[in-house]
């Protein structure tokens, strides 16, 4: 006797999955990590309680009242409702990587769902504070950047044409600074729109150029080896590629499945080709950690944690204990970045600001010592 589900069929009261909301009606906002945070979280929490699965994506329906998320569980339910395992039926929903699917489709043969689904809600929370951290971090400089040249634009064009025909007479004898920026004052003024046309453009052509493949590829080298950026994007690639493989090679989930998985974790270049070749020496039986010793951007300490893991047993868990640390060495090292970037741009937008003022008050001493 078939199971009866009282969810809306995916083509009847339910919108369907691929329709877009208009933008001007709540809910029309497209379904990203929160929203699969929330989703997994509370299916753990029904499958922990022993809620059927159809049972609990039917609660998950009549809880959520965004229009997308109520499609994508109809869909789903009526997969599983035409035979289709969970995770089969995740497959045809972009919110759901391939990690996430694999997990689920091991935790589906071993019968640990739920404790998957929690280690997933982990993960994703783990990757929202690294990303809340890279945001505080980056935000602050910014923000006294753009602050500076709001500055620097207002004095240009607001207040050095003032002083620009009691200055025209003694030109010559003015400091270079003062004549830069008074010829710079005058560009904008006269030719302020021209000017702003032409930086946008060029910002326009830069972000061209930095989509070329070529472009791509010189910006992912050289974030791993410029000094500074090297130990933060290591990091931050390292964090993120042994987190997944940790999760994934201790619930059960096969090393080449997990390899392929990682290639859509990370996007550089070079860490997707260490991927590859981590693939191909696992075809090949030489084991993961013959790849690791082998790629220059491997700190040495995580090369020796990965071949003992590997040779104990334990690599699922050496590789989440490693992405954990590191997880918190880099929220250090961001946090100490970000302290010291304050001081760094106050001094600059200091000096700017400085040279500024003092192009327009030298002048003003020389006229008034010539009146005299």
């Amino acid at each position: 006797m078939p199971i009866e589900f009282d969810l809306p069929a995916a083509g009847a009261d339910a919108p369907a999955a691929t329709a877009a909301a208009p933008w001007y009606k709540l809910g029309s906002r497209p379904l990203g990590v929160r929203e699969r945070v929330l989703f997994t979280e509370r299916l753990a929490l029904l499958l922990e309680t022993g809620v059927p699965l159809h049972t609990a994506l039917q609660s998950l329906y009549e809880q959520s009242e965004q229009p997308a998320l109520r499609a994508m569980i109809t869909a789903i339910s009526d997969d599983i409702l035409a035979g289709e395992r969970f995770s089969s039926a995740l497959t045809r929903h972009a919110l759901f990587p391939t990690t996430y699917v694999n997990l689920v489709a091991a935790s589906e043969a071993g019968g640990f769902l739920p404790a998957v689904l929690d280690q997933l809600v982990e993960m994703d929370e783990k990757e929202e504070r690294l990303r809340r951290t890279l945001v505080s971090a980056l935000s602050y400089p910014l923000i006294l950047m753009t602050f500076s040249v709001a500055v620097v634009l207002f004095i240009l064009i607001s207040v050095f044409p003032k002083f620009a025909v009691m200055f025209e007479g003694i030109r010559d004898r003015l400091p270079w600074t003062t004549r830069v920026l008074m010829d710079v004052s005058k560009l904008l003024t006269a030719h302020g729109a021209i000017v702003a046309a032409c930086v946008a453009g060029l910002c326009a052509l830069g972000w061209m150029l930095a989509r070329r493949p070529e472009a791509r590829l010189a910006i992912d080298r050289a974030t791993l080896r410029l000094p500074l950026l090297r130990d933060v994007f290591a990091k931050i690639y390292l964090t993120r590629l042994l987190r997944v493989m940790g999760i994934s090679l201790e619930r059960g989930v096969t090393v080449l499945a997990t390899l392929e998985a990682c290639r859509a974790v990370v996007a550089n270049h070079d860490v997707q080709q260490f991927i590859l070749g981590l693939e191909s020496d696992v075809t090949e039986g030489k084991g993961i950690s013959s790849g690791f010793q082998r790629s220059p951007f491997i700190p040495p300490a995580v090369r020796q944690m990965v071949a003992t893991g590997e040779a104990t047993g334990t690599l699922g868990r050496v590789m989440g204990r490693i992405a954990d640390a590191y997880d918190r060495d880099l929220t250090r090292q961001l946090a100490q970045l970000s302290k010291l970037a304050e001081p760094v741009m106050l001094i600059v937008m200091g000096a700017v600001v400085g040279t500024i003022v003092s192009s327009l008050i030298l002048p003003i001493f020389k006229l008034s010592s010539a009146i005299h």
